[in-house]
């Protein structure tokens, strides 16, 4: 009986030191999130944010720059019009900045919303009206 018991201590030995309690946190790795990745994250929640836009519009996209595992966005979008163009930007800006956290763990700094193109409804005059 005790030689199967010192064989078990001399099992625990070998293993102990592979368990991640016993390397320290900077010696595990680390992830690095591409930037192109959360650019897709943003752009995939600018659009789920916005619904459903014209169909000559182009969908949303992004351009992030990751420094410090803190993310800067900005969302280039195209509208319908007549909106409330700010309270447009403003649910984007809030969706993307939910969709990153929960999605790439990533803190975000800055959302810059961009309107590159505003498409009349159509029915909607055309010109200027008084």
């Amino acid at each position: 009986m005790t030689a199967v018991s010192s064989e078990a201590g001399a099992a625990d030995e070998l293993r102990g030191p592979l368990t991640a309690s016993a390397v320290p946190p900077g010696d595990r790795g680390a992830t690095r999130i591409a930037d192109r990745v959360v650019a897709k994250v943003a752009g995939q929640a600018a659009r789920e944010a916005l619904g459903r836009l014209p169909a000559e519009a182009q969908p949303p996209y992004a351009t992030v720059a990751v420094h410090r595992e803190v993310a800067r966005i900005r969302m280039h979008l195209e509208l319908d019009y007549p909106c409330d163009i700010g309270a447009r930007c403003r649910e984007v800006r809030q969706h993307v900045v939910e969709r990153v956290v929960a999605l790439v763990d990533m803190e975000v700094s800055e959302v810059a919303v961009q309107v590159e193109r505003l498409y009349p409804a159509r029915g909607v005059a055309q010109g200027r009206t008084r």
